[in-house]
């Protein structure tokens, strides 16, 4: 009995480390980019903070409680899950379903390049401004940039060499990170316990279709940054089992809507001051208090290393899933570990860091990479969703299936369309990594489909 107690505390451990990395810093950004949507602080009313951590907290209720956690996670493939996992379940029943598999994995990897720069981004512009001693080493954002560049470069060095040992200390990281989420937006919310009454929906349907959001049903786009982690929380099913994640996914997501729920509360008790700048801070960083500043920013930035890490492992596991199904071309496989479950993917690895550092040089600021993330895991998620009806279907569930489909389409059709009103201030450089990557996907699969009919006919009459 204490031997699997200590199994079971030892395997939520490792899914805090190896699951939650993504989803777990977007609090660095998702109420930055939502006050950015208004333009100028002196619009902030605390009506739209209320409904902004209304859309949020459904957002997170919706997507990724109950679509990924409740009812994705129980279409795994022998414990394998994600979108290539999901489309291995459902490929032989209609030719078509390769369609929403190449698009959702193409924009799957593309969010993969976005992702590093953005997180690390984010928690490094903590840093700026911040006198140590007579010294500000971070003075400007071209500081922030190399300081972010070499800690990614570094990061993409190391996977060749293994990350098993690196990789034991990410869970105990993520559990000191989720719990400093969980204390600070706890502390915050004591002095504007009224926020809470944003938990009903009511205060996030108003705020869309209210004059005090300037941009209208299109705040979704910023609103979805909350769940872009959901996808990967599917994806990494196989590494650590469907228990974990069930067992882990509410002190995580408390742990979010605290933090969320703490910053509104800040923010809300801080308006006329904050009317008064002339420009939003990141609340995130606002509300920590001064003894534990340094701290905060030290540890957003391991968690969003870790983050970056998963998302490195998790495109090389994406692409062998992919080269098993003929997807993309034969690749050399590495094991850098005595692990044979650690991958290594030379090609994949350096094809990422300089697509990754291409997005760094290029948007400068997380302001501007949050424009062009989100668009790509909102195609992915769709295409899971209709993947999803499929494999329901094919359980005898036609009115589950039905349900599924009608509710969460729709849903994932109006964050498309919100992520899309940002196609001109950065999305393109999204759609633009998925059509290339789909591009390779879409010409190896049927180039392959085209040699075996050829090789077939060329065997029949030889025969």
């Amino acid at each position: 009995m204490e031997k699997q107690k200590r199994q079971l505390f030892l395997g939520s451990l490792i899914t805090l480390g190896i699951v939650y990395g993504d989803i777990g810093t977007s609090p660095l950004y998702v109420m930055k980019a939502l006050l950015a949507d208004l333009g100028s602080p002196k619009y902030l009313t605390r009506e739209y903070l209320i409904g902004c951590l209304s859309l949020v907290f459904w957002t997170l209720m919706l997507m990724t409680t109950i679509k990924y956690v409740l009812i994705a996670l129980k279409a795994d493939n022998h414990g394998e899950g994600g979108i290539f996992a999901l489309y291995a379940l459902v490929r032989h029943q209609k030719k078509w379903l390769i369609v929403p598999a190449l698009i959702g994995g193409a924009a799957l990897l593309a969010d993969g390049t976005l992702t590093p720069a953005v997180t690390v981004t984010s928690a490094i512009e903590g840093l700026k401004g911040v006198a140590f001693g007579q010294n500000v080493p971070i003075a400007s954002q071209n500081s922030v940039i190399i300081v972010t560049f070499v800690i990614l470069l570094v990061l993409f060095v190391i996977q060749r060499f293994g990350t098993s040992l690196i990789g034991k200390g990410f869970g105990p990281v993520m559990f000191i990170w989720f719990s400093f989420l969980a204390i600070v937006g706890l502390i915050n919310l004591a002095s504007d316990p009224g926020m809470l009454v944003a938990l009903s929906p009511h205060y996030g349907l108003k705020l869309l279709f209210s004059p005090e959001n300037k941009v209208g049903i299109f705040i979704l786009g910023s609103v979805f940054l909350a769940t872009t982690g959901a996808e990967a929380l599917y994806s990494d099913m196989g590494h650590v089992g469907k228990r974990n994640i069930y067992l882990t996914w509410p002190f995580v997501c408390t742990a979010l809507i605290l933090n969320y729920f703490g910053q509104g509360a800040y923010l809300s008790t801080h308006l006329a001051q904050i009317k008064a700048q002339t420009n939003f801070e990141n609340p995130f960083y606002a509300v920590l208090n001064p003894d534990w500043y340094l701290f905060g920013v030290v540890l957003a930035t391991l968690a969003a290393i870790i983050a970056s890490q998963a998302l490195i492992t998790g495109s090389f596991t994406l692409v062998q899933e992919a080269v098993g199904l003929k997807l993309l071309p034969r690749m050399k496989v590495e094991h850098p570990s005595l692990s044979r479950g650690q991958i290594y993917i030379s090609a994949v690895n350096w094809l990422l860091c300089l697509t990754t550092t291409i997005v760094l040089f290029y948007f400068k600021t997380s302001e501007h990479m949050e424009a062009a993330y989100g668009l790509a895991i909102t195609l992915t998620m769709l295409m899971t969703t209709l993947l999803l009806f499929e494999y329901l279907r094919s359980k005898e569930k036609p009115i589950r299936a039905v349900l599924v489909l009608s509710c969460f389409s729709v849903i994932e059709l109006i964050f498309l369309a919100a992520s899309l009103s940002k196609f001109m201030h950065g999305g393109y450089v999204t759609v633009f990594i998925t059509l290339l990557i789909l591009g390779l996907m879409f010409i190896w699969f049927f180039g392959n489909r085209l040699r075996e009919r050829y090789a077939d006919r060329s065997e029949m009459i030889n025969l």
